[in-house]
Formats: C-alpha cells, structure tokens, sequence
C-alpha cells in the first residue's frame, strides 16, 4: 500500500468531516474516566491522552482477543497478538521497549516477577469479562509507579450497577481450526449488596506456532485450552461507606514449539494466576479516601515430555511468583477549582524457578533461590480548574524507595486550555521510571532504575459527529536496561530517542454510518550494543518489531433495521527482527488486513453475531520464524436475562 496515499486518505477524512460542521448540532462528547488521576472525572479535565474501549466497542470485538483489540488502538503495538493463540504478547507503547506499559486490573497494577522485564500476560485476560478499558498514555509514573514509562492500560472488570436481584449475560461462539468458546455472567443488586460473577472459556486447535520454511514437513497444529473466573461483591454500608471484595483466577494451557522454523511435537506451557484483595471507599463532602490490598500468586510450567527430539529430550521449567499491593489514598477538593490527591502505596515481589533437563550431554538441573524486592512510594497532585473550567493543570510528584537501589523521584506537569466549546490543547512534561526486576538483579545487583522524560503536545476537536484528536511526543532515555553479550550482565547503558505523532479519528457523517480510524508514527534513535559484533556501540534509526507506520480504518453503519456490519482495514510498515546471535537484523515486510463483523439484534434477550479477520488470508509475519493468523472466521450468540 502507497504510504503517502494512506496517510492522506486519514487527513482528508478530518478535512471533509470539519467541512460538514455547520449542520452537526453541537452537544460534545465527552466521556467519565478513572485512570487520569485516580477519580472520576470527565476527559474535557484533563490534559491526559486516554484512549476508552467502552463496553459497546467490546462487544463489537467477541471474535477477538484482549491483545487484538488494543493491538488496534494508536501508539500500541501487541507484538504475538496476530500469532497463535498462546502466544507471548509483548506490549509496546508509543516504541518504548517490553515492560515499559503498565498493566492495571482496576485501577492496581498487575505483573510476574518472574518474568524478565516483569510483564503480565495478557493471555490471562478474557474479553468477556472485561467491561471497559482505559489507555492513558505518556509518562505515569507520579500516580502509577514503576514500569509505566510510555502509558497504563487499565483493563476495568468491575460491573455497573444492577438494578435487579438477578441478571444473567452469556456469549456462546465457535470457528474454524477447532475454536469453540464461551463465557457466562450473573450479577444484580439486593438492598446494600452488589455481585458479579463470571467465567470464560476458549479452546482450539491452533495451527502451527513455528513457520515451516520447506512446507512439507509436517508440522503439527499447537493448541490453546483456557479457563477464566472473576467475582466481585461490593457492600455500600453506609450513604458515605462502602466495602468491595474481588478475585479472579485464569488458567491456560498452550502447545508451544521448540522455537524459530523449529516444531515441537510435545512442547506444552501451563500459566495460571489467581488474585484476590479487597478495598474500601469513604466519600462525604470535599473528601474522598480509598483503600486497597491486592495478593496474586502466579505459576508457569514449561515441559517437554515425548518421543520427538528436537535437541532436548526431557525439560521441566517451574517458575512460581508472588506480589501484594497495598494503597491508600485521598482527593480533597479545596474549593476554587483546586483538588489535592495525596497517597501512598506499598509493593512486594518474589519469585523462584526449578529447572531439569536431559539431553545428549546428560541431565543438567538447576535452581534459582526464592528472593524478593519491595517499593514504598508517597505521591501527590495538585489539580487545578479555573477560568469558566477552560485552563486545567495538573502537577505532581513522587518519591519512590527500592529495597535494593535507594530512592528516586518523578515529576508531572500537564496542562490543558479549552479553546471555545469544540477545540481543545494540551501538552506535557512527565519524568518515568523502571526500577529493576528481580531476575536483572540476580544477575547484577548493582543495577539502577531506568529513568525517561516524556514530552508531549496536542489538540483535540469534540463535536457530535466528529472527534479527532492529534498528539506529539518525545520521549528520552538515557539509563536504559538491557543485557550485555560481553559481560553477560544487565547493564543501565542503552539511550533511546523516540519522536512520534497519533492521529485519531470518529466521524458519523449521518446516524446510521460511522467512520473511525488511527494513525502512529514513530521515529526511533537506539544507541546500544552492536549486535553482530557485540563489541562496538551502535545507533539504529529503528526499534525491533516495531513498525514505523501503522494505521487502522473502520467503517461501519446499519443498513436495516437491527443489522450492524463493519469492515476494517489493517497497515502496518515493515520493520526489523533479530536475525539470530551476531546476525545481521532481518526485514519483515509490511501488510495490509481486512476484517469484517456483523451483528444481528433478535430482541432484547439475544443478538448473533459473526467475525472474519484476515479475509484476503494474506501470509505475513509479526515474528520472525513464527506464523501469524490466516483467515480467522467466527460466529456466535449472545444472550442476555
């Protein structure tokens, strides 16, 4: 696909949308979010850039995975999403590298530390029992602490208010390569008590993870088996007092390969997490306090047990990772526009690992000893909205102490001016950092926190039938972390520049017709080790697996009654992967996707629905020496009591 005829086919959407104005009425949009400053506020107050995947859109994307549906948003790239399901999805945001978006489950963050950029899989997620998802990119380590360097995305499980006793919501679904899945929900409200309950199930057959270069031998189809339950209860004891419990366990199993253009017949991988807490909210008046304790504890077995070699005979990978979380915190609204939000929030990790193999050189077995870090931080903002509520500005810090490196600190600074009732700027200057994990420090204990500075600048147009907004950004890192093939130790050394733009769009040219698309652009400077060399320092003018040009366009509409259908088209530039140890990085080439989804509303209690990703079932690679999705087709019910 022409670049320049992509990028302006996205400018002159804008350019003819702004010329229909005169006859678009001029009510704005305007949604309530939670992850911009840790309380409900709507996204005019703000200068944040929050990307929401509300309840409808999620609906819209049943034939899809959690990793799919942020796959498609501006400035995010879900490396594994277009694999096999069971995939590792390596997050990035806006080029920053794995680890460096924080993952939220409701407003607490989520990771394994035993991984080792301390990443939470997503596979662990179901769409069907999410409700809302709220991106909040830039810098967000003053709230949000380690790892939140390029933005939080926070997956929000938590139902709205019932109004019955009993409520009951399902989805049963199927496709091609074997897939069957299915999920159910009760939920409702009795006097002072609120519940939600839910399950999820996905299975299927998979195709083959590695890429078989030759085409003829035989590579078996890797299966995916995965089970997902969350609940919740929340108690409103008092007008001003409420109590909320929660968990959630999520459990896979996923048939792997041995590796690049190299199959498996027996590979398999177990990952399982259950995370239980519990909080309270007290408001009255000015004054708002929140409370929170998370516990997740997380396992992961890899095992190669068969009859197939593939260089190892037998292997047993055991990893088992512990956190908690607590926090407490208060937003106290000053009156005359200024709102205070103090808190303090408390973080323990550990994990160890049991390893044993046999292969031709004999049995090796090794063990890596339970160890543990913890992070204690206090943090505030000061909040401001003033002048008929058109300036706001937001200013906080944060202190952050490490058991293992001492303390650091980030800084927020973020202002926004509403430019008459439809126009609105914002810009930027966040301090974030990543504080070591557990596994970089076994291996050096010296380590220190990767430190960045984001910049940020951009407008924004609300309308009723027109929304788009366009952002710039800037981000340095001049401490990263990164592995070294000298030493063999992870070392702070890598310097990162990335500039970048988004371009979003939604336009309803008349009711019943929409148009919504994004684009991002990155251009990267990483100064780090040669790697066919591995002994001289080298900066590449790009990051690996991550494209250069990305861009997303849906077009979607209701041409009867009840019937919704929707086409979406899918380009992303050509980028570079690994090529091997001391190789040579190797282009993969860009792609263009059609996907399409209808959906059929019966009666108030049933829609059927179908999806097809991949129509064309073009051939293309996320991951060198691994396939990615071909043509995907699925279809279901939903049903609702």
């Amino acid at each position: 696909m022409n670049r320049n005829l992509l990028s302006t086919a996205f400018i002159l959407s804008g350019l003819v949308a702004q010329a229909q104005t005169d006859t678009i009425r001029a009510n704005q949009l305007d949604e309530v979010v939670v992850t911009a400053n840790k309380y409900q506020q709507k996204q005019s107050t703000t200068g944040k850039v929050i990307t929401v995947i509300n309840k409808s859109q999620l609906e819209q994307s049943r034939g899809k995975t959690v990793s799919q549906v942020l796959n498609e948003q501006a400035g995010i790239t879900i490396n594994g999403a277009l694999n096999n399901i069971g995939t590792v999805q390596t997050v990035y945001v806006r080029g920053a590298a794995s680890g460096r978006a924080l993952i939220l489950m409701d407003g607490v963050p989520v990771n394994d530390p035993s991984m080792i950029n301390n990443e939470f899989d997503l596979n662990l997620f179901s769409i069907d029992n999410i409700d809302r998802i709220e991106i909040c990119k830039g810098a967000q380590s003053t709230l949000y602490g380690s790892d939140a360097v390029s933005g939080v995305i926070n997956i929000i499980t938590i139902n709205p208010d019932a109004k019955k006793a009993l409520n009951i919501k399902g989805t049963v679904n199927g496709g091609n390569y074997g897939t069957v899945k299915g999920s159910t929900q009760v939920y409702g409200k009795s006097g002072k008590v609120s519940y939600s309950a839910r399950y999820a199930k996905l299975r299927t057959d998979g195709f083959s993870a590695a890429r078989d270069t030759i085409g003829n031998r035989n590579f078996d189809h890797d299966g995916y088996d995965g089970n997902i339950a969350n609940a919740q209860v929340l108690v409103q004891a008092t007008p001003n007092l409420s109590f909320r419990s929660f968990g959630m366990y999520s459990q896979y199993k996923s048939d792997i390969d041995a590796g690049v253009f190299s199959d498996e017949k027996d590979y398999v991988i177990n990952n399982s997490v259950f995370t239980g807490g519990a909080g309270f909210n007290y408001k009255k008046d000015f004054l708002t306090l929140t409370g929170t304790y998370q516990y997740s504890e997380l396992k992961r077995t890899y095992l190669n047990d068969s009859t197939f070699k593939s260089g190892t005979i037998f292997e047993d990978n055991q990893y088992f990772g512990k956190t908690q979380f607590v926090e407490f915190y208060a937003s106290v609204n000053l009156g005359s526009g200024f709102t205070l939000l103090q808190g303090a929030d408390y973080r323990y990790s550990s994990y160890n690992q049991k390893y044993f193999s046999v292969s031709s050189f004999g049995p090796f077995r090794s063990a890596f000893t339970d160890t543990s870090l913890s992070q204690s931080a206090l943090y505030g903002s000061l909040n401001y909205s003033g002048t008929n509520k058109r300036l706001n500005v937001e200013l906080g810090g944060r202190l952050n102490t490490h058991s293992r490196y001492g303390s650091n600190a980030t800084y927020t600074f973020n202002p926004s001016y509403a430019l008459g009732n439809r126009w609105r700027v914002f810009g930027s200057i966040a301090s974030g950092f990543k504080a070591p994990t557990l596994y970089q420090l076994s291996i050096n204990p010296k380590l220190e926190q990767e430190e960045s500075v984001n910049y940020e600048a951009g407008i924004q147009y609300n309308h009723d039938r027109l929304n788009t907004r366009f952002v710039y950004f800037n981000r340095r890192i001049n401490n990263g972390i990164d592995y070294n093939y000298i030493t063999f130790k992870y070392f702070n050394y890598v310097r990162q520049v990335v500039n970048g733009i988004e371009y979003e769009v939604t336009y309803k040219p008349v009711d019943k017709i929409y148009v919504t698309g994004n684009y991002t652009f990155l251009d990267p400077k990483e100064t780090t080790q040669n790697r066919v060399t591995n002994k001289d320092t080298v900066t590449y003018d790009y990051s690996l697996r991550r494209p250069k040009h990305q861009a997303n366009l849906t077009i979607g509409g209701q041409p009867f009654k009840n019937l919704d259908v929707s086409v979406t088209g899918r380009y992303v530039s050509s980028r570079y992967d690994v090529g091997g140890y001391q190789r040579k990085d190797v282009v993969l080439e860009d792609y263009f996707l059609l996907s399409a989804h209808a959906n059929y509303n019966l009666n108030t209690h049933f829609d059927f629905f179908a999806d097809a990703q991949n129509i064309t079932n073009r051939v293309f690679y996320d991951v060198r020496g691994y396939n990615s999705i071909p043509l995907f087709l699925n279809a279901g019910v939903a049903f609702s009591f």
